[in-house]
């Protein structure tokens, strides 16, 4: 991984990743626009740094990038940070991968895919927690049943947040959700469904929530009605709710610039413990109307699996194994993907013409 370059690599899951990747004997490039902080970074692991701003003219990021074969961007929010890497990786034919789980980076980085494939450019977003899982396991349900037409997905046991990820749940504050119907987005009221999903563990109360699977698991699958949900005490979806009608005020300027600051002073992230011990559970579900295919995908930590993720999809890209052009964790590497991943099981809970019992 030597041709790596790491970008926001100080940030907590990018310390995460750059530490995982040096663990496997990798060499990547640390980079970001605090010298101090990457500079500190790359002394402590013994990589080179480098500082630049996203601030700077196209010309002079392009400059920054050409060395190298691929760029991982750790720099969220990722709607202000993916614009101009990945023009400087179009233009400088450098494949461009990133952690984000934001569907609209993903909405607009779908439209640079000709563009990167004429360029031989493999254009990668969401290698961490969101999307791997989410996207292989809305894959492996649509190879069960191809006719789909609907996909739900859950989350369960996602944990603490780290510090990037809080500030962007406060930016969106005020936007509502989003679901995919007969092929487009719509704009839907935070929390706007609900529905009983088993984790494993029996029926848990789940709500919808605004998950890149959105636009990924369309791209993936092209199911054309997709809905992702968390699992949340009825209490919590009540106060998501009622955001609803406060939507011009917790919007507002001054209502997030405060929470911001409070993100800053009160967040990091899991600590190792949290990250040792935790773990998440992915449901999906598809349907043609007729029949239904159920699974579950059973995690570690999510930032304790972005890391794994996150460094094998910099490995795999790196080795030419990624097509060009717009590519999600599935279509690039297989439904399996997630499985090559420490501590990750799947499981086929219902599928038609299958008899899990007999088996």
């Amino acid at each position: 991984m030597d041709s790596l370059l790491i970008y926001g690599s100080y940030g907590y899951t990018g310390r995460l990743i750059a530490r995982e990747a040096v663990s496997r004997g990798g060499s990547p490039v640390v980079a970001g626009r605090d010298h101090r902080r990457v500079l500190e970074q790359g002394h402590e692991l013994g990589v080179e740094s480098r500082t630049f701003d996203l601030e700077e003219p196209t010309s002079a990021i392009e400059r920054r990038v050409e060395a190298f074969d691929a760029v991982l961007n750790c720099a969220g929010p990722f709607e202000e940070t993916c614009e101009p890497l990945v023009e400087a990786c179009l233009e400088t034919g450098t494949d461009y991968l990133d952690i984000t789980g934001e569907f609209r980076v993903f909405e607009r980085l779908l439209t640079d895919d000709r563009r990167a494939q004429e360029a031989g450019v493999t254009v990668l977003p969401g290698v961490g927690f969101d999307v791997v899982p989410s996207d292989c396991l809305a894959a492996f349900l649509s190879a069960q049943l191809p006719s789909a037409t609907d996909l739900a997905l859950g989350l369960a046991g996602v944990g603490s947040l780290s510090r990037g990820t809080a500030r962007t749940v406060v930016r969106n504050l005020g936007t509502g959700g989003v679901v995919r119907r007969n092929g487009r987005l719509y704009r839907v009221p935070t929390a706007h469904d609900t529905r009983e999903i088993d984790f494993g563990r029996g029926p848990t109360t789940a709500a919808t929530i605004p998950w890149g699977d959105v636009v990924t698991a369309h791209h993936s699958t092209s199911i054309e009605n997709i809905a992702v949900y968390a699992a949340a005490p009825p209490i919590a979806i009540r106060a998501m709710r009622a955001t609803n009608a406060l939507e011009s005020i917790v919007g507002s300027r001054p209502v997030k610039g405060a929470l911001e600051r409070l993100v800053e002073i009160g967040i990091d992230g899991p600590d190792e413990d949290e990250r040792e011990s935790d773990e998440a559970v992915v449901w999906g579900e598809v349907t043609d109307g007729d029949r239904t295919a159920t699974a579950r995908l059973r995690t570690p930590n999510p930032y304790a699996l972005t890391a794994d993720t996150a460094v094998t999809a910099a490995e795999r890209v790196l080795e030419n194994e990624a097509p060009a052009g717009y590519q999600t964790p599935s279509t690039a590497f297989g439904a399996d993907f997630v499985l090559e991943c420490a501590d990750v099981e799947r499981e086929l809970v219902s599928a038609p013409g299958i008899d899990l019992e007999a088996e």
